[in-house]
């Protein structure tokens, strides 16, 4: 009861204090209150104590659920976030930095997981806690406190080359061909490709607007060999799906993501190419664009990344181009 109203004390406070103000209230009321039973309870205590963890979390979700985020991501947010509650079991509104710092810890050493993992946690909960400051449900995120977590850079592979030549050379169906040049080209998501109908292609443009994260859309360019597969593929069809891309058997439904993993990885596993999946194609264009002296601004849009930070882990620049650009402009 004594964190609960020293909590509604600084609620109430908050508009007339600044940050450094309001923990010093905190700690004079922790300091007065201590070894104290508070027994009175207003109306407005009973209202607040009525909103539980799950009744946060409820809203948080409804929350991102309307500004857009995916079905996937609002999963794993309320996954994470159900596992800190279950752990630490007070309310959120009471969660303090020690407490948050003490749960990762915990968790890390546990799970044996990694860094990068520790640290997508992180910003989960930081996501989590700053919209319950930013909707007056707590005074201030107790995740501020918790910087990033260094992580290690691990160079992630994209494709050679020959590996791309050698799989549109070795693949025997059309629509495989057509799905690994588009996103070759395009450098769509291949949730973005699962998505695409037929009226969507414009071939006279070579180019199509995919509807991207955050119900974003976008345009995206292909080359004039992807328009050439692509028309053969189309050629190829005696079905009525709009989809761009369906199942080779009938009835012939639209083509799910799972559908095209298991592809590529199948025809990666016969040609002896190392991780082929949808994913790789995007970070082999973004990181060619960038090694080819495309501005990172524009990459960014045409990956259709909301933050250029993200684009940058998905480029790993040439090093022979760096030491190029060395003797050129130091050496």
């Amino acid at each position: 009861m004594t964190s609960k109203f020293i909590t509604q004390v600084t609620l109430k406070m908050a508009s007339y204090l600044d940050v450094a103000q309001l923990d010093k209230l905190k700690n004079v009321l922790l300091d007065c209150l201590s070894g104290m039973h508070l027994e009175v309870v207003s109306e407005n205590d009973k209202l607040e104590d009525a909103v539980s963890n799950a009744e946060y979390l409820a809203r948080f979700i409804s929350a991102k659920r309307v500004e857009g985020c995916s079905e996937k991501t609002l999963r794993y947010y309320s996954v994470t976030i159900t596992r800190l509650l279950s752990t630490i079991k007070h309310s959120v509104a009471v969660v303090t930095t020690d407490d948050l710092r003490s749960y990762l810890s915990n968790y890390e050493q546990e799970r044996k997981c990694s860094k990068n993992n520790i640290d997508n946690i992180r910003r989960i909960l930081s996501t989590f806690f700053s919209w319950l400051e930013d909707e007056s449900y707590i005074i201030k995120s107790p995740v501020r406190r918790i910087r990033k977590i260094k992580t290690s850079k691990t160079v992630k592979e994209t494709y050679t080359d020959e590996a791309l030549e050698i799989m549109r050379d070795k693949c025997r169906c059309l629509r495989d061909l057509a799905i690994i040049d588009l996103l070759a080209s395009t450098g769509m998501r291949v949730g973005e490709l699962v998505r695409l109908n037929r009226d969507d292609i414009d071939f006279e443009n070579r180019e199509c607007v995919v509807l991207g994260k955050g119900n974003k859309e976008r345009p995206v360019y292909f080359d004039a060999r992807t328009k050439i597969h692509l028309k053969n593929y189309l050629a190829s069809r005696n079905d009525s799906n709009q989809a761009l891309f369906v199942s080779l058997v009938h009835p012939y439904n639209r083509l799910e993501i799972s559908g095209v993993e298991i592809r590529l990885r199948k025809l990666g596993r016969e040609l002896g190419i190392n991780k082929v999946h949808p994913h790789k194609f995007r970070r082999t264009l973004a990181t060619k664009a960038i090694d080819k002296g495309m501005p990172i601004e524009q990459v960014q849009r045409l990956l259709g990344h909301a933050q250029i930070d993200t684009t940058m882990q998905y480029a790993m620049v040439n090093q022979n181009n760096v030491k190029i650009s060395h003797r050129k402009f130091i050496g």
